[in-house]
């Protein structure tokens, strides 16, 4: 690399840095980092690579199911899916042992399957079981944390937000990327249950230790009037018209998400009643500020990520992996480390926008499936939402359960030695992700 790509690429990651530590927003931190270089930097293409670069990466018909996704999930959160959603799993599950740590588990999946976004499916499924789980005996910390793991499920199981914006980066089928997340979805659910049967004991107060009624016995009011006897297929049924909708044939993601909006309407409208047309102002602001802090990402770290191109630091980084080793193995666990890190401190979306192009070239050379690598980009940045200091899932949680983040973080423990463990099965059986995209499409 030449002295003069050099200085460009600390430059622009200097100020990336700066702004990220000053507290700016992500995409103003990569809008302006790009601004500065393109400005002030000799060498640098002019400064409407800026304009241009935004427009074209926000020039994609897949990125209209975004603020459609994100609209279908805030109808159905404030129109009383969410709730009917979980009296549905307790039905399924609530009468086991620690069965109140499995509902949590299931709906956060159902959740998860019509909304694409995880700090949404902790709090849509943290309101409603965090406090339940509370008044049967559970310490709150344990349901909180049990929450703000399962609720990143959300970016896995289809739909999901960070597949698209990995699809469209990457130019690969979306609807492969959706079926490729069901299977690494359902592990960590069934990973998240073990680990609550094995800890329960020491989550529950000493007077519910000694009993396993609350979880045999009926629950609340709250719950059993939400179970399969008031219509609670209706919710359940978004993803079985979503996905069969685009595997079928019957209409892309984006028309999908589309969909999924009109039937979360009249759902949430006329058949639950929930939901008033006086109520449907604050949803739509609510969505259209999520859509658009999304969206403005994605624009901005389109030109920062051309310029990455550019200053050739994409060909240094897989140069530098490669001279470490050319074994695969030992390749994939050095990236999962890098996510890990990064998933840390930076968004989800800017994080694949920025690193797909740097990374997807290293492994496909090396033999591994872009569809799979997408999965294990996802999962890893994932675990990120439940890590400090960026941790949205642990701040969602905090808020819903009214308790401290250190309470939090201890309990959170073994959860996050169990997603370590499935994201290493993950990233080492490339059939779990591929099983699916090969069998149907």
């Amino acid at each position: 690399m030449k002295w003069g790509d050099i200085m460009i690429s600390i430059v622009l990651f200097g100020v990336f840095l700066l702004m990220v530590i000053l507290g700016a927003p992500v995409a103003i931190c990569l809008g302006v980092s790009s601004l500065v270089v393109l400005q002030y930097v000799p060498g640098t293409p002019n400064v409407n690579l800026l304009a241009k670069s935004a427009v074209m990466g926000g020039d994609s018909f897949p990125l209209v199911a975004i603020p459609l996704f994100v609209l279908a999930g805030e109808i159905m959160q404030k129109g009383g899916l969410s709730s009917r959603i979980v009296g549905a799993a307790h039905r399924l599950v609530g009468g086991f042992k620690a069965g109140l740590a499995y509902v949590n588990v299931l709906a956060s999946l159902f959740f998860a399957a019509i909304s694409g976004s995880s700090p949404a499916t902790v709090a849509a499924i943290g309101s409603n079981m965090i406090p339940e789980m509370e008044r049967m005996g559970y310490k709150r910390s344990f349901a909180a944390a049990l929450t703000a793991a399962a609720g990143i499920t959300g970016v896995m199981i289809p739909p999901s937000i960070p597949f698209i914006i990995y699809g469209v980066t990457a130019n690969l089928s979306i609807g492969k990327l959706f079926l490729a997340g069901i299977l690494p979805g359902v592990l960590f659910g069934l990973g998240y249950m073990l680990v609550s049967r094995l800890v329960i004991k020491s989550n529950l107060f000493p007077a519910s230790r000694a009993s396993n009624s609350m979880e045999r016995a009926a629950t609340s009011n709250a719950v059993k009037k939400t179970g399969w006897n008031q219509h609670s297929i209706w919710a359940l049924i978004v993803p079985v018209i979503i996905l069969g909708g685009i595997y079928g044939g019957i209409f892309t993601p984006t028309e999908a998400a589309g969909v999924a909006v009109v039937y979360a309407l009249v759902v949430s409208l006329y058949i639950y009643k929930d939901l008033k047309i006086s109520d449907l102002g604050g949803v739509f602001l609510n969505a259209g500020l999520t859509s658009a802090t999304v969206l403005v990402m994605v624009v901005m770290a389109s030109s920062f990520g051309r310029l990455l191109t550019l200053e050739r630091v994409p060909v240094e980084v897989a140069d530098f992996i490669i001279s470490i080793s050319k074994n695969p193995i030992v390749v994939l666990l050095l990236i999962n480390l890098m996510l890990l890190v990064v998933g840390m401190f930076m968004e989800t979306i800017a994080s694949i926008i920025i690193l797909t192009p740097i990374l997807l070239p290293i492994v496909t050379a090396l033999g591994v499936d872009p569809i799979h690598f997408g999965v294990i980009m996802t999962v890893n940045l994932a675990i990120g939402f439940c890590t400090p200091p960026l941790g949205a899932n642990l701040f969602v949680a905090t808020g819903v359960a009214n308790i401290s983040l250190e309470d939090l973080v201890k309990s959170l423990n073994p959860f996050l030695i169990a997603m370590f463990i499935m994201l290493m099965i993950v990233t080492y059986v490339p059939s779990l992700s591929l099983f699916l995209p090969s069998l149907l499409m």
